[in-house]
């Protein structure tokens, strides 16, 4: 199952991005907040903590101080990234940073406790590989927590360019319900899957846009528009956006994020293979991240 994410301009995106993702990256602090608070539900003390895909650590100090006892590890596609985690705040207790690719985790079999990631999956080029490597890495028993982005993130965006041009403009993301059926049917045990939706709002469009520049949230397929996007279609996309202008004069983003966990079973069975349809792209704007 291939979702066509291009690697390495992702890890060129969020490299040029480090500096400054902090400063709009609200939603991605929300909602990892928000999955934070779905720990206080789980009984669990691990030893070793995997926090995949941590961007500039918004989150890491927080795993530290809710598991104390335990070893933090923080790995990044990113290399600025991590060099922005290794410097946030006074750590008492640093985290191990890591380099490296999601689906080809540096990390031994069956180590992990708790595997941690908070809109990072996204940017998976194979969710399949991805969640065989959670799986690989956690121990029996040890626990997967994860956030990402479903169809209905920048809907108006997508709705706007597809009255421009037939052309994919945006990352692809996959139904709360395809990733359900990928986690049971990889091996992992009692997978619950939820979703909610929130919006960020905007002045205009471009603000949108210059958020998602920041944030390194480009169009990542390797199917994307290679030239650069012409004045005029621009302004058409614009003058779409403006459909969607609330009664309060604000333009919304809508993001559908998808809530999962599950469990690496105590005892490991056969995997089972399963071809789910690769999400069917759709033309519209810059993809979050």
């Amino acid at each position: 199952m291939s979702t066509g994410i291009d690697k390495q301009r992702v890890r060129r995106a969020f490299s040029r991005a480090a500096h400054r993702y902090d400063e709009v990256a609200v939603l991605q602090r929300e909602v990892g907040d928000r999955m934070m608070e779905r720990l206080d539900l789980v009984k669990l003390q691990p030893r070793l903590v995997l926090d995949l895909g941590c961007g500039t650590g918004l989150h890491s100090g927080a795993l530290l101080r809710r598991y104390p006892k335990a070893r933090l590890l923080a790995l990044d596609l990113a290399l600025p990234m991590l060099q922005c985690t290794r410097r946030r705040g006074r750590w008492l207790r640093r985290p191990v940073c890591l380099c490296g690719d999601m689906e080809r985790l540096p990390l031994a079999s069956g180590s992990i406790d708790l595997l941690w990631s908070n809109l990072a999956f996204q940017w998976s080029s194979d969710p399949g590989a991805l969640f065989r490597e959670c799986l690989r890495v956690l121990r029996p028993g040890g626990l997967l927590m994860f956030t990402t982005f479903g169809p209905g993130t920048l809907e108006e965006l997508r709705q706007a360019w597809s009255e421009v041009d037939d052309r994919q403009h945006v990352s692809p993301f996959i139904d709360m319900h395809d990733l359900g059926d990928l986690l049971l049917h990889t091996g992992f045990a009692e997978p619950v899957m939820d979703v909610d939706r929130l919006q960020l709002t905007y002045g205009q469009v471009d603000d949108l846009m210059r958020d998602l520049k920041t944030l390194g949230a480009h169009n990542a397929t390797e199917g994307r528009p290679r030239a650069l996007t012409g004045k005029g279609r621009m302004e058409a996309m614009r003058r779409a956006y403006e459909a969607f202008r609330r009664d309060d004069g604000l333009l919304p983003a809508s993001y559908e994020v998808v809530y999962g966990h599950a469990w690496a079973p105590e005892e490991r069975g056969v995997e089972v293979s399963l071809e789910i349809p690769s999400p069917r792209p759709s033309p519209g704007g810059r993809g979050g991240g």
